[in-house]
């Protein structure tokens, strides 16, 4: 290809290629920029066709409870069920949906009632309920209590936390987990797989009562594996957690008594 013409007295002269060379890139790097903006627009148009705010008329969604509403021994505990819920639109789009997870570790029947039932009544009043308790009170069992006062003390406060959700929120999806078993620790029990069945009888008659829906969590559990803490190496003997397989069955079981 020449690029430079013969002197003539004067500068070089660029050659007709060189300048057509130009036009050419010049050209492909306006192609280019057009490219570029259009993918902008295209991307701003998604960006403003659900904008991802929430409003007072929203589904109002509230989990509460103990440390499994709370998302503890999920990694990242917003891996945990009632996250899971919320993020895969089980009660509504993610867009329309108000979450607020009040689930507290070590929470018992009692600090339910006392602490979480008057936030949800007279602060959040949500539209959608789900509550994982019991489980607290199931240790107490653990550490000496007898079942025969713990038993019918979860049952009572039971009967007042879903009395007084039904009362105050009358038209609200009310959900509660039943207990899933651990064979590690009931083993060591006396008569343990007899208390996790009396326990979860008692939800179930407190459930139909004030017409709340029972997740069958025992039974999503029953018979697998890799769903516990305490099954990995170096757990402790006591560890009580779902892995975070096992809060996406609990999940499962939830959005199963939902629909």
């Amino acid at each position: 290809m020449r690029l430079w013409g013969k002197r003539s007295g004067g500068p070089k002269v660029i050659s007709y290629e060189l300048h057509n060379y130009i036009d050419k890139i010049t050209l492909m790097i306006r192609k280019l920029f057009g490219v570029a903006a259009a993918a902008l627009l295209l991307v701003s148009s998604f960006a403003h066709a659900e904008s991802p705010w929430t409003f007072s008329n929203n589904t109002r969604y509230l989990a509460m409870g103990d440390s499994l509403a709370a998302g503890y021994g999920a990694i990242p505990m917003t891996q945990g069920y009632a996250y899971l819920l919320y993020q895969g639109g089980t009660f509504d789009k993610v867009t329309n949906t108000i979450f607020a997870d009040i689930g507290v570790p070590g929470a018992t029947s009692a600090h339910a009632f006392d602490f979480q039932v008057p936030e949800a009544v007279n602060i959040f009043q949500p539209h959608v309920v789900t509550i994982s308790i019991g489980g607290n009170d199931l240790l107490q069992i653990l550490n000496g209590v007898s079942p025969g006062i713990v038993l019918p003390a979860f049952e009572a406060n039971l009967s007042q936390i879903l009395g007084t959700l039904r009362t105050g929120l009358p038209d609200a999806l009310i959900i509660i987990g039943n207990q899933y078993d651990i064979p590690e620790i009931t083993a060591s029990v006396p008569g343990g797989a007899q208390i996790i069945e009396a326990f979860n009888a008692i939800i179930a008659r407190v459930a139909e009562v004030t017409k709340a829906r029972v997740a069958d969590v025992f039974h999503a559990f029953e018979g697998r594996k890799g769903l516990l803490l305490v099954e990995r190496r170096r757990a402790e003997p006591s560890e009580v957690h779902p892995t975070n397989a096992g809060h996406r069955v609990m999940a499962n079981a939830f959005a199963a008594a939902a629909r």
